[in-house]
């Protein structure tokens, strides 16, 4: 039957079912079931329910007298990566001038106080619900050992971006989607979802020649896909940088989250150091907890220019001075100071960031990712982190974002 003659009769069916599920009033009983010979009376009137508060915007205007361990910063540390943000954010108009300013300051605390707090406002950023602590994790540029070619030992490849793979920019098409992408691949005529981790196994044709390296660890792969970034060291010594190119589409789901709720591990064991522990414990689960998140990163291979790898911004990132952030809720570039805490500690982490990432995981207002840097000691920093978390964005003072609250 065609749609258009079923909707009379849908219609009718909606409407009996929003009758019997609307809600007595309170000490009230049910009406009962009408009589088979009778026809059932109109709906009763129903309390009226108070429409649900809309979520609160990600920023309200704050002072910086509010911006918890401002003054306890020192700013200087953060103006190599400052500098970094104003070669992308200098080409907007509204960050121009300040850029400008920043170019010409010395790296000094005073100077930059000055700096910012003349030029710019802070701006408290909350989650929907108008909480102010989020989730504040690490992330670290890993070394793994690898080779150009596929051997006994180094038999897990890092691949390149598929040919089948595609990726379509929705802010291109529908500006209130800036920041959207859908990802998939075409089955005849039609753009169906791309294939998950478990589909792409080595014999997948869509994965055929693209390897860029072969390397001796799965579950070191499966991090550095997590980082989006990081070192290959070849058994001549020279060491190949990569970087995050693509994705395929599907959402991370953290294996942490799935080992403990399989049981495997009590909340607090679920680090990085405590996952990789179960991996070697039981080799014959490893793809069972590594499908368990269907998401896949494909890499290029980048320049090593000596600095930090390269953000979601395009720029080198700066160890203890850049986070990756939700771009929905934090303009991409933009300063942003972050009070936490050290890695299982209550010390105090207080710090002017940037900006300059995103990632998977990072999603929500109240949400960063700490780039610890490169090498093992950053690795067991980042795989310990995770911290409650306030943070405030720094904007231009005479601009005033579409998702603040004034």
């Amino acid at each position: 039957m065609p749609l258009r003659q079923l909707a009379p009769a849908l219609g009718a069916l909606l409407f009996l079912a929003g009758c019997a599920l609307q809600p007595t009033a309170p000490g009230a009983e049910a009406p009962a079931a009408c009589p088979a010979a009778q026809p059932c009376p109109a709906c009763p009137a129903c309390p009226t329910v108070a429409p649900p508060k809309p979520p609160a915007k990600p920023l309200q205007e704050a002072r910086w007298e509010d911006v918890k361990g401002w003054r306890n910063d020192n700013l200087a540390e953060a103006h190599g990566a400052l500098l970094e943000s104003c070669s992308v954010l200098a080409k907007q108009p509204a960050w121009r001038a300040a850029c400008e300013e920043a170019r010409a300051l010395p790296a000094q605390d005073a100077a930059l106080r000055g700096f910012f707090e003349g030029r710019f406002r802070p701006w408290r950023v909350v989650n929907p619900d108008e909480s102010v602590e989020g989730l504040v994790t690490g992330y670290y540029e890993p070394l793994l050992r690898g080779s150009r070619e596929r051997g006994k030992t180094f038999a897990h490849a890092l691949y390149g971006v598929p040919d089948d793979l595609l990726v379509v920019d929705l802010g291109e098409l529908y500006p209130e989607l800036k920041n959207f992408r859908l990802r998939g691949r075409l089955d005849g005529r039609r753009v169906v979802p791309y294939w998950s981790r478990a589909e792409l196994t080595p014999q997948a044709p869509a994965l055929a020649g693209k390897a860029l390296l072969w390397v001796a660890d799965p579950i070191e792969l499966f991090f550095l896909q997590v980082q989006g970034s990081g070192r290959v060291e070849l058994s001549d010594g020279r060491r190949v940088r990569v970087g995050y190119a693509e994705q395929n589409g599907h959402p991370y789901q953290s294996i942490g989250r799935w080992l403990v709720e399989k049981g495997e591990l009590k909340l607090e064991e679920a680090s990085m150091q405590g996952i990789q522990a179960w991996a070697r414990a039981n080799p014959k689960r490893l793809n069972e907890m590594l499908n368990a998140n269907p998401s896949f990163v494909f890499f290029r291979e980048l320049p090593d220019n000596g600095g930090g790898p390269l953000g979601a911004l395009g720029v080198a990132l700066s160890p203890g001075r850049s986070i990756a952030v939700d771009p929905r809720a934090i303009p991409l570039g933009a300063p942003v100071f972050l009070s936490t805490t050290f890695p299982n500690s209550d010390k105090p982490l207080q710090r002017l960031m940037l900006a300059q990432d995103t990632g998977g995981a990072i999603k929500g207002a109240v949400r960063a990712d700490f780039f610890w840097g490169f090498g093992a000691e950053a690795g067991a920093q980042a795989g310990r982190m995770r911290q409650r978390g306030e943070m405030w964005t720094l904007l231009p003072a005479d601009r005033l974002p579409s998702n603040a609250t004034k």
